[in-house]
Order: C-alpha cells, then sequence, then structure tokens
C-alpha cells in the first residue's frame, strides 16, 4: 500500500496522523498533546489548553475544535463522543 505519511514529517499544519478516544480526566492529562479535539455529540467541554489554560466551552454536536489541548476535565464536561486529534 502506498503510504502518502512516510516521507512526510509532522506538522501543526495538519492533518493529524491519528485520533484518539479521550475519556475526560479530573487527575490525568491526554497521553500526546492534541492539535484539535473531535466532538460527536455536543455540550459543554472543559479543557486544559497547551497554554496551560483551564476553559469551559459549549460545543454543538460534530464540533472540530482547533485548539492545542493537554487535558478534557469529567468535571464541567458534558460533551460525549471526544478525540484528540495527534500529530505523533
Amino acid at each position: 500500500m502506498n503510504d502518502p505519511f512516510a516521507s512526510r514529517l509532522s506538522s501543526l499544519s495538519g492533518p493529524a496522523r491519528d485520533i484518539l478516544p479521550v475519556s475526560p480526566s479530573d487527575s490525568t492529562d491526554l497521553p500526546t498533546v492534541a492539535v484539535a479535539l473531535y466532538v460527536e455529540q455536543g455540550g459543554a467541554l472543559t479543557i486544559t489548553t497547551v497554554n496551560g489554560q483551564q476553559r469551559t466551552l459549549n460545543v454543538a454536536d460534530w464540533t472540530i475544535l482547533p485548539v492545542g489541548v493537554r487535558r478534557v476535565w469529567a468535571t464541567g464536561t458534558t460533551a460525549g463522543g471526544i478525540g484528540a486529534m495527534v500529530v505523533a
């Protein structure tokens, strides 16, 4: 199979190389900083940004949130089907 990613360096300008399922947690960061989040079921989303700021946002169904994220918090998060888009 031809792999168009084989000779490309990972880049923040895209595309992501994988989408990892997210289990919101008040004590554990994501295993890899996400370059964006994908949300299937809208609601409140509490995150810690790559800059260390905690934010709570309301997102719609099928949202792609293009912001660097370290953690998705359980407390304050009602959105579901969350995926972390990563380049590593």
